[in-house]
Parts: C-alpha cells; structure tokens; sequence
C-alpha cells in the first residue's frame, strides 16, 4: 500500500459516555435526558436538541424492532474535533432498518426519516450479537 492510499486514522476521542437501559419506555427518557445534558457539558450546547431527538428515536427503534425479552439496549456517544457521534445497539441483528413510506394517516415509521434529516450521516453496523444504527452531527 502506497502512502496515497493509506487509511487515515480516526480522530481522537475527547469525550466519550457509553450506558445500558432496560427495554422499557422509561429509558427512552432517561437516555435522552442523559444525552443532552452530557453533549451540553462536553462545550456543543448547541448541539443538545438535536442529540435528544436522535437518541430518542434510535433508542424507541430499539425498543420497538431490537430488543429481546432480557436483554438490554446500549447508548454510546462519542465525540471528536469534528463529530459527535450517537449509536445506540440492540440484539437484533436481523432486524435492519431502512427509511420507507408513510402515509399521512400513519401514526409510526417515520423515526428513521427524522433521523436522515437531522443526521449528517447515519447508518447501521453489525455486531457478533446485534446491530448498532449511529447518526453523526457535524461540530464546529
């Protein structure tokens, strides 16, 4: 490998919080709560509504379409120079999710269409056990 094609290496970690919730509404809450008060503690104030709507609907995702009667769902947050980083993973790795169309009389499904908006790239990873969807904020 020549050095025009090397990889580059990741940006360091300047923060970074990782935590387990039961699979209950409850979580959702707490997770989100959480969230936004760490990415407000972490300097990017103006980033925390966003992450709490992110973390809120990757982690009702899990909730809804991850999770396994007792098994428990993971929230990481990340955060670089240039991006702060939320994934949230569940058990279900054969559970992929995908953006799809949603009446106006639809009442769910459209989590992931607010996540693509709000998210400067989002995407899903498999795990050996599950799945891991991440949303990236771009930070100044």
């Amino acid at each position: 490998m020549t050095a025009a094609q090397e990889i580059p290496a990741p940006e360091p970690v300047l923060h970074e919080d990782r935590l387990d919730y039961t699979p209950t509404a409850r979580s959702v809450s707490l997770c989100r709560r959480r969230a936004a008060r760490l990415v407000t503690e972490w300097g990017q104030p103006d980033r925390a509504d966003e992450t709490a709507l992110l973390v809120s609907e990757l982690a009702t995702n899990a909730l809804l379409h991850g999770c396994m009667r007792g098994r428990l769902f993971r929230v990481r947050l990340t955060l670089t120079r240039t991006a702060l980083r939320i994934e949230v993973s569940d058990p279900r790795g054969e559970r992929l999710p995908g953006l799809r169309e949603v009446g106006s009389d639809d009442c769910y499904g459209r989590g992931l269409l607010v996540v693509a908006r709000l998210a400067d790239r989002w995407g899903v990873e498999p795990r050996t056990v599950g799945k891991t969807v991440f949303a990236e904020l771009t930070v100044d």
